[in-house]
């Protein structure tokens, strides 16, 4: 575990943080952790009901405000009364090509909010990469271009200079995940040899907060990176490695652009040109830290690359000298299913779900998912079940053979047969995560919602995220079976208590952010 511990009896900070790009992949991850070490926590984002869909919204601690860099009106807003603010936006998602100004402009509005707000520091998170290189890309061009004109101002600005961050949603790591899982033979350009000093998401996070402790680190510029400095192939091998698959057949080219490569990532992954590109354009630069004051100034264990990849794909590891042998292994939501990141974030994410109306009071309707499992059966198809726990007996998979600990109750962190408990909230919610043999990790969703105080809605969701071609394969291939054990599997439920269906079942796509959340 990497962390840096503090609390509101020893930071300096009696006013509220200001964390800008709160509903980014950084900021997003800074929140809660600065909420956890005490700070009162101003989130700016541009959507506040982006903001107010996030697990932390409703923290005693944390402001919600509205804001763009880009409208200097609102910024001055969002700065006033702050006492820091840590500046962790940039525009090459939403201006694509004009980015570069963008930030321009959006800076010069944070230098001038923060002044005329009374901020006593701001802490950038910039990129690594030599300014003298003229292989430089615009984009990281843009991020040091960005730090030069914040520690020009009045406010003094601590930057941070990255590369690659290692975790589950960033940019970088998903298209690293897409490409390694989806392509048993890459031919790359040259840059894939390039050295990268790569740097694990918590790792980051905690420099930030770290540098709002320091006061050493006021006004100064550091590299900060990982233990290990590898190029791209060796990354990519170590992907593998972590995620079961078998090693890549990478063959490097001289005539593949970065800007091909960009088009060619935005044909195979959900990653969109307008951030493969300014991100596949730096890549043939070497990104390595220059000096290493930081580690003196704010000390953590460095995660290597591959302790960094493996927290980030979370696969789950069993336990060892458990008391009782079911109990093994962690009840926790993988990451992948961590609410707020971009939508082609976490690796390709399936789903199939159905929902109906039943007349019955939602208390009557929780009966039959109490005794979900075990000796009750899932309700529908049951040969069907006892044949697929067979064939996870037989391939090595954990079977059906465990049932259930308890015949009535619901403990997070129990197993029924090859599934383990990871959220339940009686009577709304039944949440599992499959433990059988899967290329892929999958979750089952039961929710129940009181339409009248006689009508209830059942939603029954499956969430797959496949591991590779073989994981895609798996899901297509029994799509049409799963849609119809589902179905009936979620008719079976609703009527189990002699209710009477009023509505559905009917085929149901799950938008709702807590399907996405952590507990």
């Amino acid at each position: 575990m990497v962390s840096i511990t503090s609390n509101s009896q020893t930071h300096p900070y009696s006013k509220p943080i200001l964390v800008t790009g709160a509903t980014g992949y950084v900021g997003g991850r800074l929140v809660p952790q600065m909420l956890d070490a005490g700070y009162t926590v101003r989130a700016m984002g541009r959507s506040l009901s982006k903001l107010e869909g996030r697990p932390w919204a409703q923290h005693p601690r944390v402001e919600l405000v509205k804001a763009d860099t880009l409208d200097a009106e609102s910024m001055n807003k969002a700065a006033k009364g702050c006492q820091a603010g840590f500046y962790l936006v940039h525009s090459m998602i939403s201006k694509k090509k004009a980015f570069a100004q963008a930030d321009k402009q959006s800076v010069q509005n944070m230098i001038a909010a923060a002044s005329a707000g009374g901020l006593e520091r701001i802490i950038y998170l910039g990129g690594l990469g030599e300014i003298e290189n003229p292989a430089l890309s615009k984009h990281l061009r843009s991020r040091h271009e960005v730090g030069d004109i914040l520690q020009a101002g009045p406010v003094p600005t601590t930057v941070l200079r990255a590369a690659m961050i290692l975790g589950a949603g960033s940019a970088s790591f998903e298209m690293l995940r897409y490409l390694t899982e989806r392509l048993p033979v890459m031919i790359t350009p040259k840059w894939v040899r390039s050295p990268c000093q790569s740097i694990a998401i918590q790792n980051v996070l905690n420099y930030l907060q770290g540098c709002l402790e320091q006061p050493a680190t006021t006004g100064q510029t550091f590299d900060i990176g990982g233990p290990d400095i590898l190029d791209y192939q060796e990354i990519i091998n170590i992907f593998t490695d972590e995620a079961g698959l078998s090693r890549r057949w990478i063959i490097p080219v001289p005539v593949l652009t970065p800007k091909l490569s960009a088009y060619w990532v935005h044909l195979v992954t959900p990653v969109p040109s307008s951030i493969a590109i300014p991100l596949t354009e730096g890549l043939g630069v070497p990104v390595i830290c220059k000096d290493n004051r930081i580690r003196d100034l704010i000390p953590q264990k460095l995660l290597t690359v591959r302790e960094s990849i493996r927290l980030a794909l979370q696969r789950i590891q069993p336990a060892q000298n458990s008391t009782r042998w079911t109990d093994a292994g962690a009840p926790f939501q993988p990451e992948w299913t961590y609410c707020g990141d971009a939508d082609w974030s976490g690796g390709t994410t399936l789903q199939s779900g159905f929902r109906c109306r039943v007349d019955q009071p939602i208390k009557t309707v929780w009966q039959p998912i109490q005794h979900i499992g075990g000796s009750t059966g899932w309700y529908f198809a049951n040969n069907l079940w006892k044949l697929r726990g067979m064939a996870d007996r037989l391939i090595g998979g954990i079977g059906l053979r465990r049932g259930r600990r308890d015949a009535t109750r619901l403990n997070v962190g129990d197993v029924i047969d090859f599934w383990r408990i990871i959220e339940a909230k009686p009577p709304h919610r039944l949440r599992l995560l499959a433990e059988m043999k899967l290329p892929g990790q999958a979750l089952m969703d039961i929710e129940l919602h009181a339409v009248s105080h006689q009508i209830t809605e059942l939603r029954l969701v499956t969430l797959f995220f496949p591991l590779g071609l073989l994981g895609m394969l798996y899901w297509y291939s029994i799509y049409p079976l799963h849609q119809w054990v589902y179905r009936g599997m979620t008719r079976a439920i609703a009527t189990a208590g002699d209710g009477r269906l009023v509505d559905g079942p009917h085929t149901y796509v799950s938008n709702d952010q807590n399907v996405c959340r952590l507990p």
